[in-house]
């Protein structure tokens, strides 16, 4: 039961566009997906690629995925490791590809001089919370997330 936990590269993009539309189902947000194959192509793969991605894969077929960018610490003064995504198909949990996905970032974070990995989760989601939990990570409950976007993002920049 051995997973394999590979760079993607750009033949995947379909793949890494069904990954996101699975998670969205997963987290009940289906309809807040507005991204495209060619759109994340572009940003994933283009000339300058604002992000990274991991695929997991049992027995040669790819079971899930990870996908992340680099952030700074102002108060570190070394970048971290911002997990966007990670998401293992329903029918490949208990294989320890959601394990050995987090432990190849962490991997990356520590080759890197990263000051940390982190990442947000919805809070009614306790089977990931307890995983997490499970390997060392910890809630960060007193910080609270913000957003600008769509029409008040456009509304700033006018500013």
């Amino acid at each position: 039961m051995t997973v394999h936990i590979r760079e993607a590269v750009a033949a995947d993009i379909h793949l890494i566009h069904g990954f996101i539309k699975a998670l969205a189902d997963y987290e009940k947000l289906a309809h807040e997906v507005r991204t495209d194959v060619k759109l994340l192509e572009r940003h994933l793969f283009g000339p300058r690629p604002m992000a990274e991605v991991l695929i997991a894969e049992h027995e040669e077929q790819a079971v899930g995925f990870a996908l992340f960018f680099h952030n700074f610490s102002t108060f570190e003064g070394k970048p971290g490791i911002y997990l966007e995504d990670l998401f293992v198909n329903p029918e490949a949990r208990g294989l320890g590809a959601g394990k050995a996905l987090l432990s190849r970032l962490a991997q990356l974070a520590v080759e890197r001089e990263c000051a940390r990995l982190e990442w947000w989760v919805l809070d009614w989601n306790e089977p990931s919370i307890t995983f997490y939990k499970s390997l060392g990570a910890r809630l960060m409950d007193e910080w609270t997330v913000m957003r600008v976007d769509g029409d008040a993002l456009e509304s700033l920049a006018a500013l």
